[in-house]
């Protein structure tokens, strides 16, 4: 018995002297991908398989914040300090962090969630700027974003929600809706 305890003693002083940090799997960021998308997907990854956003912060050491980039709420902006202790532990660089959340001084609407059905199509993600409060249209294809499913108007669950993207209620894949997307 003492043997182990001197044992785990030496591994844990170790582990202090070199500062060893755990690391994740990675996940590539796609472009235009909104925090709460991505943070969705990385705690997902087969390597990872984090329960909660919650889970994901305190391994980076900055505790419950994650659970708020997930629900899109940024009062207060994410610090330097948090974002380079997140990228620290999912080996992606702070500057395309920045890139995943809304520019200082915009105003966000967190709720409720927008969808461009066309976007999706091309790159399955969730954009950060489709839940900026004056963003009413896609720029690129001249949708309206939509708000709910458009078979059984259930509203979309935050991005990190969004294991297959589908409505959660009827299935209905998003590509799908942008059929039934109006041009604005």
């Amino acid at each position: 018995m003492a043997e182990n305890t001197s044992h785990q003693n030496r591994a844990k002083k170790i582990n202090e002297d070199d500062n060893v940090l755990p690391r994740l799997g990675y996940v590539e960021p796609y472009e235009g991908e909104s925090i709460s998308h991505y943070l969705g997907r990385l705690r997902r990854y087969k390597a990872n398989s984090l329960p909660s956003a919650y889970s994901l912060g305190k391994i980076a050491g900055i505790g419950a914040v994650t659970s708020r980039w997930e629900q899109l709420y940024f009062n207060p902006f994410p610090s330097y300090e948090e974002l380079e202790a997140l990228g620290k532990l999912i080996c992606v660089q702070v500057d395309r962090i920045y890139e995943m959340l809304p520019y200082k001084g915009i105003t966000m609407q967190p709720r409720p969630i927008r969808l461009c059905g066309a976007c999706y199509a091309e790159s399955p993600c969730h954009r950060i700027e489709w839940q900026f409060k004056e963003k009413m249209k896609c720029d690129r294809h001249k949708l309206g974003l939509l708000t709910k499913c458009t078979n059984c108007e259930t509203p979309f669950p935050i991005p990190a929600d969004w294991v297959q993207g589908e409505c959660p209620r009827c299935f209905l894949p998003f590509v799908t809706m942008a059929k039934r997307q109006k041009l604005r």
